[in-house]
Order: C-alpha cells, then structure tokens, then sequence
C-alpha cells in the first residue's frame, strides 16, 4: 500500500518537484540504512586476528603520507598492516595520472582514540543541550569510534586494528587537491555535513575527487565509514559486516603510546 502512494505521489508530481522529492526521499534512505560503526551488527562479529605484519610508511616510497596529526606523541600514525598496504599501492595504481594518495592517519592507540571521541562528544553535548547522552554517543560515532560502548563492553576501534586510514588525494607536487574539507579539520564540522562521502554541501570538484577515489578503492575490496569521506578500511568488523565475511581479519595491537 505504501508502495502504492509514493507511485501516486510520483505521478502528479511536476519533473522540478519529481526530482526535489526524489533527492529528499534519496536523503531519507541513506539515513534509515546508514550502518554505524557501533551497530549492534558489527560489534557481534568475531575477530580472528591473522597476526598479519605491520608497514610503516615511513620505510616506502610509494605511498604519501603527511605530517603528524595534531596529536601529542602520535608515533605511530603511519603503520597499516602489511595487506592493506599492498591494497592501497593497487588502488593507487588505478588513479588517473596526476593524483596519489595520501595518507593522515593509520594506526591509533586506545589512549588516543579516546582522546578524539571524548572531544567530540563534548563538543556536540555542548553544541546541542537538548541532547540525551544516547544521542551525543550516537552522533559523535559518526565521525569517532569509541573506546567504550554505551553499554560499557570495551570496543576494538578500527585505527587500533591498523585496518583502518584515513586518505586523501595529493597532486604529483604534493599539493592536496579540492575535497571539500581538510581531513586535519573534521572538528570544526560539528553537523557532519561536509565531511560525509556523498554530501552535496561541496563544490562539484571535490566531488568529483571523491568520486575518483571511492572508485579505485572500492574496487581493491576498501569499505568506506559513509560519515567520513577520508575513512576506509579493510579487515575490520565494519569491513567485514559489508563483505559478509564471516570474521574480521585484524585484532587490537598495542604500542608505546599505551
């Protein structure tokens, strides 16, 4: 029956109105399916750590990577596990001439990640005082993950997997091309608007940046979080919720920051 009506709605509907009321429906949609990264769904899958090694980038040449990220003693920001690696050179490879990657941020201790959800979290209860602790938890783990679930299990966040990093795209002089928002400024966009992967609050170059560099990733078997157009992962549990696997590949590390 609902189907119904919206095919009614459809019908009368004028082509400029027919197209504002598809792109709100889109809206809508993607909204009602987004996945978080604290879904209940993702927390239940196993992780069976395949001990795979670490590369650093600051032994290679072949993939960029820029300066520290504004964190105090944040050492080990360029170490990814050695098959996600190899998956980011094949992307690369893939990327029209003139653009590679780069990379912000790689791994992440425990310590530093609570860091960056705590701030967030506060920002948006400060910004937003008719907000319940539910929703402040909720929304700032569309743009980090935490340290401690809102039942108070522990969580695996994926940077402290080394599955997950964070990229953008660099011309061949290093310069980093239009993408909307500076990954190194995601704080400063309190509502999420720009930072999400399809949103439409940005030119339509970065937008065709982004497009160019979900491609080449997707295609290599990379899950993007849809809240961060710069997050990508593979071997997590939100990777392995949207391939189906039955596990995640990568386990909690430790290192010095601990």
């Amino acid at each position: 029956m609902i189907i119904n009506i919206m095919l009614f709605i459809i019908d009368i509907l004028t082509p400029p109105a027919l197209q504002a009321y598809s792109e709100v429906s889109k809206s809508m949609t993607e909204k009602e399916t987004m996945i978080l990264i604290t879904d209940p769904r993702v927390l239940q899958i196993r992780i069976i750590d395949n001990k795979e090694e670490f590369i650093d980038l600051k032994n290679q040449t072949e993939i960029a990577y820029g300066s520290s990220p504004e964190i105090p003693n944040n050492q080990d920001y360029t170490k990814i596990r050695k098959t996600v690696y190899n998956k980011l050179i094949e992307a690369q490879k893939m990327l029209p001439q003139g653009l590679r990657f780069c990379l912000y941020e790689a791994h992440r201790s425990l310590s530093t990640q609570k860091k960056i959800f705590d701030i967030h979290y506060n920002q948006l209860k400060d910004s937003n005082p008719g907000w319940d602790k539910d929703r402040c938890f909720n929304e700032t783990t569309k743009l980090a993950s935490p340290v401690i679930n809102r039942d108070g299990s522990n969580n695996i966040p994926p940077h402290s997997t080394g599955a997950a990093i964070d990229i953008y795209l660099i011309d061949n002089a290093g310069n980093i091309v239009d993408m909307g928002i500076c990954v190194k400024d995601w704080l400063s966009d309190v509502t999420g608007e720009l930072s999400a992967t399809n949103s439409n609050e940005i030119s339509e170059e970065a937008k065709k940046h982004r497009k160019i560099m979900s491609e080449v990733l997707e295609a290599v078997g990379f899950v993007n979080y849809p809240t961060e157009y710069w997050h990508w992962s593979y071997g997590d549990r939100y990777w392995a919720y949207h391939k189906q696997s039955d596990n995640a590949l990568y386990g909690m590390v430790t290192n010095s920051e601990e």
